[in-house]
């Protein structure tokens, strides 16, 4: 009997700081926005004939204060800041390497394209740093015009040697003041830079394989003429 009542007496409290904790979990903060990216859209065209190459996409480096899932942007006075509640599905590098990756994949120009964590080996090597990719109001227009710049090198993987290195960007102008609008705007710009970067590491391998072989079909020189 004894035991029974020391049982309700407990009771109380315990329910008490339950009711405690359902209150503390509730929350009326509006939920997290996540938005993703496209790729292009493959070329209707056939494919010219694909690079007799692989290549591996590198996870991109960003310059200071890109590294981030937050949208960025760049405001007046030179500052910096992001849309609060929203975000990209991951740090925005592993979001241009996804999409570079696809982007090459789509193409039919290689032979394979592996990313950053593949096991596999590959011929070339393409390293990407994010150089912009923002939506910029410092010009004082009420709807952002999206900025997308990334710094490429493209190398031989054995030896590594570079073959090329290029600068591709795009710009879109988002047409209101509203994160779908702006979201439209980055995929937009997005697409143009990868459109560029398709064409010209394509070239680079093209051509970087092609001296290749002529100087493998080249006669060397005799000594004869090389001592003249």
């Amino acid at each position: 009997m004894k035991l029974m009542r020391i049982v309700r007496r407990a009771a109380p409290p315990v329910a008490l700081l339950l009711g405690g904790c359902s209150g503390l979990l509730h929350s009326t903060a509006a939920p997290e926005q996540i938005y993703y990216l496209r790729p292009p859209a493959p070329s209707d065209a056939a494919p010219a004939a694909p690079a007799v190459a692989s290549v591996r996409v590198g996870h991109p480096m960003a310059d200071p204060g890109l590294d981030t899932p937050h949208i960025m942007l760049r405001q007046p006075d030179h500052r910096m800041s992001f849309y609060a509640g929203s975000r990209w599905p991951s740090a925005m590098p592993d979001v241009v390497a996804a999409l570079v990756v696809q982007t090459l994949r789509a193409s039919g120009n290689w032979t394979s394209v592996e990313d950053s964590a593949s096991p596999f080996p590959s011929d070339y090597l393409l390293q990407i740093t994010v150089r912009r990719f923002d939506a910029d109001y410092s010009a004082g227009t009420a709807a952002p015009e999206v900025h997308v710049m990334f710094d490429c090198i493209i190398g031989r993987r054995e030896g590594r040697n570079l073959v090329s290195s290029f600068v591709v960007s795009g710009s879109a102008l988002a047409t209101q003041n509203r994160r779908a609008e702006v979201v439209g705007a980055f995929e937009q710009a997005v697409g143009s830079a990868l459109d560029a970067l398709r064409q010209q590491a394509l070239q680079a391998v093209r051509s970087d394989a092609a001296n290749a072989a002529q100087n493998a079909t080249s006669p060397a020189p005799s000594k004869s003429l090389q001592s003249q």
